[in-house]
């Protein structure tokens, strides 16, 4: 029997586990999505094949996202992720043997990029998914807010061991992931929770196309998560055009590589910050407040970029814009997680992190072409015009503006399950 009303969420010795198991498995990804352009960029020279091998892995969400939401609800969380993290350590271990015998071939990292894509793909759903059944609803919004907190401190000091990595051998970032992804698996395997409910007596549909509708269709009939998840997804268009968008101020702005980095850390330090006041947030405001001034924020800041005068002032533009959309995404993803049915949290998360996804390589594809078309500083006006329609739109939307705090939602699930949960060899 473990309790989840102690002094603090670390006294859960599986979320510990798995949480430690994703930091070093994200300092690994950061030292290996470093890397991989590098070395595409040394075997072929081609920009284009670099930022190619890089998509796939978005790419295979995309394809396989939906898929891997209706295996996570039939198949056995735990062990999908598990089995997950020893695929990933075979593979990205064989891209650092082949490179460390100078036999790495541009087929071998394209298949690699590909088999990977899938295997994150059906992992971070599955863990996603599991999340409440490890911590407990009471305490979903605090681990949410923790697992942020720790991928934006990897954000911020991930790149410099990165090129240190680096700069120790081509093969070692690679290394590194494979022996990341094998510490993650023994994590898990360590963990005693129980990753889903008891499904005995419950029939399976014999086809996944059924399950995926039954999820689009349970999903579609939930009116804030359905307004909001298509509200983060044209909010996620803006996002993946400023990512170049705001490199291209920064250059413009005389800014050198180091104070673009800097930038971007300033994103992180801001990010970070905003996760490590979520947990609070989510339990003490609605929702769909925490919505709409996230959006109003936006709105009202991201057309500062333009008017920044130097790397300087773009680096504290970027640290506050980027502190609250991490309330805003535990708030979000506590809601949800907090009234869908367990049987069918895989295929909701996959669901939603489907469309965001797409609509974030959207983005990113698009904003290349419009910087080249509009100019930078123009497509800077035109995000906070798109911005501000998305804030009006949430702002007027009744059944938002009506939501629960997040944290509300999982005090009365947690009611309705006990006030402790088993935890099981």
């Amino acid at each position: 029997m473990n309790s989840f009303r102690g002094p603090g969420l670390f006294r859960n010795r599986d979320f510990s586990l798995l949480l430690s198991g994703q930091l070093i498995s994200a300092v690994g990804d950061q030292a290996h999505f470093m890397a991989l352009p590098l070395i595409v960029l040394t075997l072929t020279g081609s920009a284009t094949q670099a930022g190619f091998v890089l998509g796939l892995g978005t790419l295979s969400f995309l394809v396989f996202g939906l898929i891997a939401g209706a295996l996570v609800d039939r198949w056995d969380r735990k062990a999908t992720m598990i089995w997950c993290e020893l695929g990933r350590t075979v593979l990205t271990a064989g891209v650092a043997v082949a490179l460390w015998l100078n036999r790495l071939t541009v087929p071998q990292l394209y298949a690699t990029a590909v088999l990977a894509g899938i295997l994150t793909t059906l992992f971070q759903v599955a863990n996603t998914a599991a999340l409440p059944n490890v911590v407990g609803p009471r305490q979903l919004s605090a681990a949410l807010g923790y697992s942020q907190s720790a991928a934006g401190a990897v954000a911020i000091f991930g790149s410099s061991l990165a090129g240190a990595l680096y700069a120790a051998g081509r093969s070692v970032p690679f290394a590194v992931n494979a022996v990341s992804f094998a510490v993650s698996a023994a994590s898990l395997r360590l963990m005693g929770s129980r990753f889903q409910m008891d499904r005995h007596g419950v029939p399976t549909p014999s086809r996944l196309t059924t399950e995926i509708r039954e999820g689009l269709g349970w999903l579609w009939r939930q009116p804030v998560i359905r307004f909001l998840t298509l509200i983060s997804a044209a909010d996620k268009v803006r996002y993946g055009a400023g990512y170049l968008l705001i490199i291209t101020l920064a250059r413009q702005a005389g800014a050198s590589p180091l104070w673009i980095g800097v930038i971007f850390s300033g994103a992180a330090i801001g990010a970070m910050a905003g996760s490590l006041v979520s947990h609070r947030a989510t339990r003490r405001f609605p929702l769909g407040r925490i919505a709409v001034v996230m959006l109003w924020l936006e709105a009202l800041m991201f057309p500062l970029y333009a008017l920044a005068p130097n790397p300087l002032v773009l680096a504290a533009v970027a640290a506050a814009e980027s502190l609250v959309a991490p309330v805003y995404a535990v708030a979000m993803t506590t809601h949800q997680l907090a009234i869908t049915p367990d049987e069918l949290r895989g295929r909701a998360t996959s669901a939603v992190s489907t469309l965001t996804t797409g609509a974030l390589s959207i983005g990113t594809l698009a904003g290349g072409a419009l910087i080249t078309t509009l100019g930078a500083k123009p497509l800077v006006w035109l995000c906070g015009a798109w911005l501000l329609g998305l804030a009006l739109l949430t702002t007027a939307n009744r059944a938002v503006r009506q939501a629960p705090p997040a944290g509300s939602l999982s005090q009365h699930q947690e009611a309705i399950a006990g006030e402790t949960i088993e935890v099981t060899d």
